[in-house]
């Protein structure tokens, strides 16, 4: 039991700690302006269209600067480009809470909510391709578990304590507080040793054609992103909880917001039972397995009928991702050498956000053709038959274990 909990040596190494302590509390504090960002649009408009538009408004810039960040995150200095960003977020939450202090139009907020997103997609990537570096190879999955539990525990505490400082305190302060715990992450990126130029080919657009070159063909990292495509392309199911909330069960608000706080609940339950996944020889392995479970649970939710078995499903379904997200960086981070870490970062993080956006897409237009139900089960089983048919034809992911970022980086046939 005790091999089966949270491994908490990774937070043994000083630089690791004194990283993740800032990213968790600027985690946290980043929920506020997230929850901020929404309130206000839909407070000044109650408009659910321009609500809606937040998810593009965000989407695009993240996606578009952080391809074009790959181009030269591996020649320049990590840690200068990590802590220029965050001070450029912390900037811009200080100017969100002037917009809302000042009651700004909304398309002030929907810019700086742009701005915020481009920025994210900078330091991201860079400080993600920190992570092999400050800790041995047997302990990068734990570290990886370590920094996917305080996502999760931001996810459930943050939205609700940042609702209670709206109410009380309104939206401005909640600006205030994400821009003050960017002081937490700062303080992070200080302590992470100066990292320059690792690539030896030239910066632009070659670069990046460098990055995806070598993701397609080094088998485990193109096998790992197109594992995750299977989960999130093919079974997204967040569009759908409102149609099933519907079918199910009336449609109520607070039932509604059971299916997120479910599929967070069960994510937590693993991050905290991760040692049971990290401490296995074959994170690749591991993968797979999480791309099934979250398949088979998802189908199952869209076939049983009483709100404790579909909760009960979902939460499956969030346990099951939890492992395979920790699984899918281990193996992507330790095929890859630093001369390329930053890239792969990069392109791990633009799959990691188009995926959920494209399957949440596929997920309502089937849904409009068929129900929330049946778009679940269909969903679910595309998922199962797509990871079923890579763990056939992938035996570099089945087999893919940890190696030190130096010694990865061979293309494998």
């Amino acid at each position: 039991m005790k091999g089966a909990l949270l491994d908490l040596r990774p937070l043994r190494h000083a630089t690791f700690r004194r990283l993740w302590l800032g990213k968790t509390l600027s985690g946290f504090g980043g929920q506020f302006g997230g929850f901020a960002v929404v309130f206000y649009v839909w407070d000044q408009t109650h408009n659910p269209a321009l609500v809606g538009l937040l998810g593009l408004v965000t989407a695009v810039p993240l996606v578009a600067v952080a391809l074009l960040g790959s181009a030269f995150v591996d020649h320049v200095d990590r840690r200068r480009m990590a802590a220029g960003a965050t001070w450029g977020l912390l900037a811009t939450s200080l100017l969100m809470a002037v917009t809302a202090v000042t009651a700004s139009p909304v398309g002030v907020m929907l810019a700086l909510a742009a701005v915020h997103s481009a920025l994210s997609a900078l330091s991201a990537p860079a400080l993600r391709a920190f992570v092999p570096l400050l800790l041995p190879p047997e302990r990068l999955a734990a570290g990886l578990a370590l920094n996917h539990l305080s996502f999760q525990l931001a996810m459930l505490l943050g939205p609700a304590c940042a609702g209670v400082v709206v109410a009380f305190a309104g939206a401005p302060v909640c600006f205030v507080v994400d821009a003050a715990s960017f002081g937490a992450a700062l303080f992070g990126i200080a302590g992470l040793p100066r990292v320059t130029g690792t690539s030896s080919g030239g910066a632009g657009l070659r670069a990046v054609r460098d990055g995806i070159a070598f993701a397609v063909r080094t088998r485990p990292v193109a096998g790992a992103l197109l594992a995750d495509l299977c989960a999130t392309l093919l079974a997204m199911p967040v569009a759908l909880f409102p149609v099933v909330n519907q079918e199910k069960f009336g449609g109520s608000p607070t039932t509604l917001g059971l299916f997120l706080t479910a599929i967070g609940v069960g994510g937590a339950i693993a991050s905290l039972l991760s040692g049971a996944a990290t401490r296995l020889p074959r994170p690749g392995m591991v993968l797979l397995a999480g791309g099934l479970v979250w398949g088979g649970a998802l189908a199952l939710a869209g076939v049983v009928s009483t709100l404790p078995a579909v909760l009960t499903c979902l939460a499956l379904a969030g346990a099951a991702d939890t492992w395979a997200v920790v699984a899918r960086g281990t193996v992507v981070q330790s095929s890859t050498p630093d001369a390329y870490l930053g890239r792969v970062a990069a392109l791990e993080h633009v799959v990691g956000v188009a995926g959920p956006e494209l399957g949440n897409l596929r997920a309502g237009l089937v849904a409009s053709a068929t129900s929330g139900g049946a778009a679940l089960v269909i969903g679910g089983l595309t998922c199962l038959a797509g990871t079923a048919a890579l763990a056939a034809l992938s035996r570099p992911l089945r087999r893919a274990t940890v190696l030190a970022p130096a010694a990865a980086g061979q293309p494998t046939p």
